[in-house]
């Protein structure tokens, strides 16, 4: 099992013209699920954005590390190699590129653990374990498939890859009950199988009713301006967010 530490501290970061996260601070160790809720434009999305190197943000002060990695010195698909995974709000169509291909071009760059099985055996044993249809697995890249086919599709690329921190984009949106509880299950389980971090952004206390959350912040601002136990996001969920803007 992997231990290690992702870091944000002092983390300033917008678009041009516009400074959104205005100096967010918070540790994600392995094993741990750390989950950010706020209201709509408090820089939930901006973080996840910024975490990975997404183009047109602009990094204006702080710093983000991974076990004393430097990431915001490095291109996104270093972040990756690094082990830092970003399952997206909104996934991506990429036509003429099937999951299998994806997943084993991917594969060669990212580093993983020894004694790996079979990339055949792995998709179909992991595409099993959260309902995922196996027809879609050399099929092009979410294409024609529903918002949820694509967020259990994330959890699916996740659960090959093993990388050992995911930020989970509202990984919640459009998964109906059944597909939430299958997710929600496999990140929990990726916890304790090889100590994954898990930064979960939602809106909604229902998926940390199965994804169990360690730490809860608060975003409001650009900022943390609270951090609790489990507890906080159910207070949250009956409040809302008057008490924390």
């Amino acid at each position: 099992m992997s231990t290690g530490e992702l870091v944000i501290k002092d983390l300033r970061a917008g678009i041009p013209g516009r400074e959104i996260l205005q100096g967010l601070s918070l540790t994600v160790r392995s094993g741990e699920v750390h989950a950010v809720m706020g209201p709509n434009g408090s820089g939930k999305s901006t973080l996840a954005h910024v975490l990975m190197g997404r183009p047109g943000y602009e990094v204006l002060g702080g710093s983000v590390t991974l076990d004393g990695i430097d990431l915001l010195a490095l291109p996104t698909w270093q972040r990756a190699r690094a082990g830092l995974f970003l399952a997206m709000q909104h996934p991506i169509e990429v036509p003429g590129v099937s999951l299998v291909e994806s997943m084993t071009a991917a594969r060669r760059i990212v580093p993983t653990e020894e004694n790996v099985p079979d990339m055949d055996e792995r998709l179909h044993t992991e595409a099993a374990r959260i309902g995922f249809d196996e027809r879609f697995l050399d099929r092009s890249l979410n294409v024609d498939l529903s918002g949820g086919e694509r967020k259990r599709n994330e959890t699916l690329q996740l659960s090959v890859l093993r990388p050992r921190f995911a930020v989970l984009d509202e990984i919640d949106s459009g998964l109906d009950v059944d597909a939430l509880a299958d997710v929600g299950r496999r990140v929990q389980e990726a916890t304790e199988e090889w100590g994954l971090g898990v930064l979960a952004i939602t809106h909604f206390h229902r998926l940390l009713d199965v994804l169990r959350p360690d730490v809860v912040h608060v975003l409001a601002g650009g900022r943390v301006v609270a951090t609790g136990g489990a507890e906080l996001a159910g207070i949250v969920d009956r409040s809302g967010y008057a008490a924390y803007s």
